[in-house]
């Protein structure tokens, strides 16, 4: 499945809960994230997943190989948030119901 495809996975799953919204297209920075009551969560960077999550668990992912920081093209990463490494499937979704939990 392509990321786009596993992306929109997500976003099916997701979307229907209390207060997030899908993503609203466009080149701009958040047109394609998910958000909660306004912030976002999750999102489709480049064909890899960026989530926004508390900072031990950035930390785990970090350590074990499974993600990197986020740099939204400023030259420094966003404190929280990560770029997972794995492929998409499954880990994707976890890992976004852990963003939208901790959002």
């Amino acid at each position: 499945m392509t990321p786009e495809a596993e992306f929109q996975v997500l976003v099916d799953a997701l979307a229907g809960r209390e207060g997030v919204t899908p993503p609203t297209g466009g080149n701009r920075f958040g047109g394609n994230a998910l958000k909660v009551d306004g912030r976002i969560f999750a999102m489709l960077v480049r064909g890899q997943l960026v989530v926004k999550l508390p900072q031990s668990s950035v930390a785990e992912l970090l350590e074990q190989g499974q993600g990197s920081m986020f740099d939204a093209g400023k030259g420094r990463p966003m404190r929280g948030w990560v770029t997972v490494a794995s492929a998409p499937g499954p880990e994707w979704l976890a890992l976004a119901e852990e963003a939208l939990r901790s959002s």
